[in-house]
This record gives C-alpha cells, structure tokens and sequence, in this order.
C-alpha cells in the first residue's frame, strides 16, 4: 500500500499560542506512538513564533485516516480549531 504525506504549516492566531505550545509535547506523543505513523514532525518557526512547519509521513491511507479522526477528537483537535492550515498531502501510489 502507498505511503501518505503531509507536508506544510499551520499558523496559530496570538490567543491560541499559549495552548497551542503547551498541548505540542502530547501531540507529537500521541501521534508517534500511532502504529502506521513513520514520521511526525511539527517544529515552531525562530521568526515567526506562530508559524509551525509540519511534516507526516504515514504506510498508508488507512493510518492517515486513523491519525485525522483520532486528532478531530482530541485536545490537540480542540487547541487548534482555530488554526490556518497550510498543507498539501500526497499519496505515493
């Protein structure tokens, strides 16, 4: 099965930052641990402190599926609602 990735940025507005930086840690946990991720990544811009690059790779499109649902119903998913989302995935097949 082809590989998905993700790849791109999020911008956080000044109110979420706070919240934003401190659920990160488990974020970045919780998708690692996922059994089809093989690389998350999610690193806060230098010069831009609420510019964060993203990068996911997962095996395939079931466990990118997986991985969106489980954020959509978590407090990742809630600290970020009102973030920009900057991404383009591609499915390698």
């Amino acid at each position: 099965m082809p590989k998905v990735t993700l790849e791109g940025y999020i911008l956080v507005p000044n109110e979420d930052l706070a919240l934003v930086l401190q659920d990160l840690p488990q974020h970045i946990r919780n998708t690692q641990s996922e059994s089809g991720c093989l690389i998350f990544n999610v690193e806060q811009q230098k010069d831009n402190p609420n510019k964060f690059i993203v990068y996911e790779e997962f095996i395939n499109k079931e466990a990118f599926e997986f991985h969106q649902e489980r954020v959509r119903n978590s407090q990742w998913g809630k600290a970020t609602r009102n973030v920009q989302r900057h991404y383009q995935i591609q499915d390698a097949s």
